[in-house]
């Protein structure tokens, strides 16, 4: 084993005639301790939040949309369709039709509510329809002809337009589009075209940034609208999350950039996301604090050992240690304070997250106004290991000062000063 090492080891386990630099000591270990392990747990549950959020939007959102670029619809659905499922990683591709309606009930705080109405392909959706709090996601016509409507469920029992229980009848809710109200304007002797729906179920989330979404089918949508054959856009559905940057580039090499934009998930909910990621990297630097004081903590204390180790390091120079040994025997002390604090990090952070992970042991404040129980946790080891890497780091350069103080002592002044 390397000579510099093991002084080193033994500088650091000796028992020193200053107690206070063992306290230091041991306080810049444990801020280390403490700054990894809160790290590794933040971090984790923030990451457990944005991936409970990503995959609950994403039951609600497409993988990777294409739209018109101006605005005004797509036309020619049927060669878009073929063109997006020949791309690999497509699995499914189906057209939409959206737009915003007022929604009216007969009952509820919110009898008269602007809604987003979203017509989708029955088919598509079966394997890809949100998490259901109450009855089914059906919107096809029923036994009397009637059409499904699916709503949010806060919206559904606000407005106390919930689906029909066993033996009664179905509550039914109208629908009237903005071309609607403005044919009713034009036309004051004409009775406002109202469509007429079943509520067939209440499913769990609503998009954060774009109000309530209620769901029809997709040729009620464009009765609904007029929009006649045309669509807003398709939704694509991919065998991999994570391929659909990869498929948006593929398609918008294929398709005309003046006509069609393609937009991936993240596209779609980006201010979100985007938050998500700061308020994750925010909670970072300031924990990080914790790590940066315990490596100055690291600097005085090594500074006092050097004071109390002058005549050794003296006599060591005078034995012909080289003044760039010196100065390893206490980079390498700076780097086994490191590595202990990092390493009872690791292992308590880990151990926390794990246990939180597998066992729920904090449960979310008022979890009845969540889909989850308890704070959800996702170890990222990239995270983990920039943590450890940069944790480590600070100590070693924390320790730079010190051993470069250390080299600098002369031999004989140091052995006459301690005698």
């Amino acid at each position: 084993m390397d000579y510099r090492f093991q002084i080193a080891r033994r500088y650091l386990a000796s028992r020193r005639e200053v107690s206070l630099i063992s306290i230091i000591t041991g306080i810049s270990m444990t801020g280390v301790t403490l700054g990894v392990a809160a790290l590794i747990v933040v971090l984790s549950v923030m990451n457990g939040f944005y991936d409970f959020v990503r995959d609950l939007l994403v039951s609600l959102d497409p993988h990777v949309r294409v739209v018109a670029a101006d605005g005004q619809g797509v036309t020619n659905a049927d060669s878009l369709l073929r063109l997006a499922r020949e791309t690999k990683h497509v699995t499914a591709a189906a057209p939409y039709v959206e737009g915003k309606a007022l929604l009216l009930t007969r009952t509820g705080s919110e009898a008269n509510r602007v809604v987003r109405v979203r017509g989708v392909d029955p088919a598509m959706m079966d394997a890809t329809a949100p998490p259901m709090a109450q009855g089914a996601f059906d919107v096809a016509r029923g036994p009397d002809g009637t059409p499904g409507i699916v709503l949010p469920r806060r919206l559904g029992r606000r407005t106390g337009a919930l689906p029909a229980a066993a033996g009664q009848a179905a509550q039914a809710v109208g629908l009237l589009s903005a071309p609607a109200i403005e044919h009713t304007l034009t036309n004051v002797f004409a009775s406002p075209p109202l469509r007429r729906f079943d509520v067939r179920g209440l499913y769990h989330i609503q998009g954060a940034a774009t109000g309530p979404q209620v769901f029809v089918s997709l040729s009620e949508a464009q009765r609904l609208f007029g929009t006649d054959d045309h669509v807003t856009g398709i939704d694509l559905r991919l065998d991999d999350l994570e391929q659909a940057s990869a498929v948006k580039a593929a398609l918008q090499q294929r398709l005309d950039a003046g006509r069609y934009a393609v937009r991936t998930w993240y596209d779609l909910q980006k201010s979100l996301y985007d938050v998500m990621r700061l308020e994750k990297w925010g909670a970072s630097a300031i924990l990080g604090l914790i790590v940066l004081v315990a490596a100055f903590n690291i600097i005085g204390s090594l500074t006092m050992v050097v004071i109390e180790k002058r005549a050794d390091i003296g006599a060591l120079q005078a034995m012909g240690v080289s003044r760039g040994d010196v100065r390893r025997i206490f980079l390498y002390e700076g780097a086994l304070i490191g590595a202990v604090g990092t390493g009872l990090g690791l292992v308590l952070g880990l151990g926390l997250a794990l246990l939180q992970k597998y066992y729920a042991l904090v449960p979310m404040a008022q979890a009845e106004s969540f889909l989850i129980d308890a704070y959800p946790v996702s170890i990222q080891w990239l995270d983990v290991t920039l943590i450890a890497l940069v944790a480590f780091g600070l100590c070693v350069l924390a320790a730079l000062y010190p051993a470069a103080r250390a080299a600098d002592i002369e031999p004989a002044r140091a052995v006459h000063l301690e005698g």
